[in-house]
Order: C-alpha cells, then structure tokens, then sequence
C-alpha cells in the first residue's frame, strides 16, 4: 500500500460510484472480503495506517475493532443510524462519526408504502402465482383493503412524517412520540394505546437502547389478529421471537420488515411465513440516494483528510 495516503477500511460493500471515490482518495482494504484469520493477520501488519473506517449503518464498527485502529480518525457511515457505533468510546478517542441523515428520508418513505400495499394486497404471492403457473388451476384467496385503514406510525422523526404524508391519502393517520408535534394527526402517547387504534404499525423510531424490543408481546396483541407490523426503523425495535409467535398463533394477520436483528441472518420462520413480505435492508438503495449518500460521505472525508488530523 502507498505510504503517502491514508488507509481507509471498508466493511462492506458499496455501489460502484462510491467505491471508485474511495480508492481515489485512500488506499483501500476490503475488510469484508477477508476471513477471520485474514482479518487478524492483516491488522498485525497495517492496523496503525488506518486512519478512516468506511461501514454500513446496519454493521457500523465495533468495540474491538475501534479499539485496535490506534490512528482512527473517522468512521463514515453509509446511512442514517449510528446505533452500531458507540459513540462515548469513539468521542473518547477523538473519532468523528459521521452519517447521512435526511438523505434517505424519501426512498425509505416510498418504501414503508409499497410494504404496506404489497403486503395487504399479497402481492408478492400473486407474483409467484402468475410465474409458477398455479393460476391456470385456480385463482388466489382474497386479499385485504389498504384504503380507509387507520395506520399509526412509531416515530414521528423526517422519516415518520414522510411516510405520514403519504398515508394520509388512504386512510386516518396517527402517531407516538417522546413529544407531541405541530402536525395535523393523533396523538398517542402511550404505544399500546396507538397500537390498539391502529390497523397497521409502522415503525419508523430511532434505534437506541430505550426502543431494544420496543415492540414485544404486549404491543402485538394490541395490533391484534387482524393488525399489521410494518418494519423501516432497525431490527433491534421488534422482539423477533414474540413477533413470529404471534404470526404462528393467528394473533398477528401480518408483518413487511425490511430489517431484521441479525441481518442478513434472518429466522426460518419468517423466511418461510405466508404472512410475512421480506425485502433485505433495501430502504435507502435506490441509484439516485446512494449516489447522494456517497457525496455527502465523501464531503465529510475530504474536509477530515484535508485537515490532516
């Protein structure tokens, strides 16, 4: 590797535009490309020329690795939360950490409502029943009504009133919040009150200590039988075991997760559930925000390197 550029390590990876930025400023190790003895090997000899971490907002950087990268300066984290990051470790060794917040807001909002539509209207079912050739011995069960549903929304952030925005179109629209906002829905502030007067949840809420397995048993059997989850916020928000339990048992009708609390390790049972649509962490990938993603990620690295701190 050159000794004239700073290294920066890459947990993962990205589109290609981004990619070719980061080689044009760093010298480049691909970490997730490398096995575990590979990992440690490779630290051993270049762990003191890393002076940028390039990660994932659903990997960020862990304890140990922070911790082994002494020239660390700066993590860059392609997305929105810094949940995987601890940030007391990183400001006590004087990393910045920087993020793309707001950039996704829309994608993730189109998503959570093509979630919704797709799940109610079983769309990915009628996808595989047109291309298997089952609709020539018969047509699919009736699916469900997304207009005139009452949806609640989990987090009421940019997120969760971009999503609001749209849902307002189909149906009446209500939200939780640590405080209560200047917008034109209901508020709840206890969730089970918000889950027991909505249809269909949507989670939209930061990922932090305080929301770990926010949404357990109580709140699904609030939802109730006929009630749908709806999954935009992190994995960590929904007790997995409570939710596929109470899929399995009928007290759920349905759930959308586009991430999960293991990614990209996801459950069995979800993976095979007929009640559940999966998409894999796709909130944010569309060509227009990654690319936007990637310069303002970038804007951040160079005002770092051209600090030279």
């Amino acid at each position: 590797m050159s000794e004239t550029r700073a290294t920066a390590l890459q947990l993962c990876p990205f589109s290609a535009y981004f990619e070719a930025a980061l080689r044009e400023r760093f010298d480049v190790a691909r970490w997730y490309a490398l096995g575990e003895r590979e990992q440690a090997s490779w630290l051993q000899s270049h762990a003191p020329a890393v002076r940028a971490v390039i990660t994932g907002g659903h990997l960020g950087c862990s304890n140990a690795l922070m911790s082994a990268l002494s020239a660390l300066g700066i993590i860059a984290i392609n997305g929105v939360g810094t949940d995987k990051v601890d940030l007391a470790l990183a400001r006590s060794r004087g990393v910045r950490v920087s993020s793309t917040p707001g950039v996704p807001t829309q994608d993730v909002a189109d998503l959570a409502i093509g979630l919704i539509i797709g799940l109610l209207r079983a769309i990915p079912a009628g996808d595989a029943h047109v291309r298997s050739g089952a609709w020539e011995q018969g047509d699919r069960p009736l699916a469900r009504k997304v207009s005139g549903r009452r949806f609640g929304i989990v987090g009421l952030g940019q997120i969760g009133q971009a999503i609001a925005a749209r849902l307002a179109a189909l149906g009446p629209v209500a939200y939780t919040s640590p405080r209560r906002k200047d917008v034109p829905y209901e508020y709840h502030a206890e969730l089970l009150t918000l889950a027991q007067a909505a249809d269909v949840l949507v989670l939209a809420c930061t990922a932090n200590a305080s929301t770990r397995q926010l949404i357990d048993g109580r709140v699904l059997d609030a939802l109730g039988p006929e009630g749908y989850l709806i999954n935009v916020a992190r994995g960590s928000v929904v007790d997995e075991a409570a939710l596929i339990a109470a899929l399995e048992s009928g007290r759920l009708a349905g759930a959308a997760l586009d991430v999960f609390d293991d990614e990209p390790h996801v459950p069995q049972s979800l993976r095979t559930s007929p009640k559940v649509v999966l998409t894999p962490h796709t909130a944010s990938a569309t060509v227009e925000t990654r690319t936007r993603m990637a310069d303002v990620l970038l804007k951040d690295l160079d005002a770092f390197l051209n600090a030279k701190v």
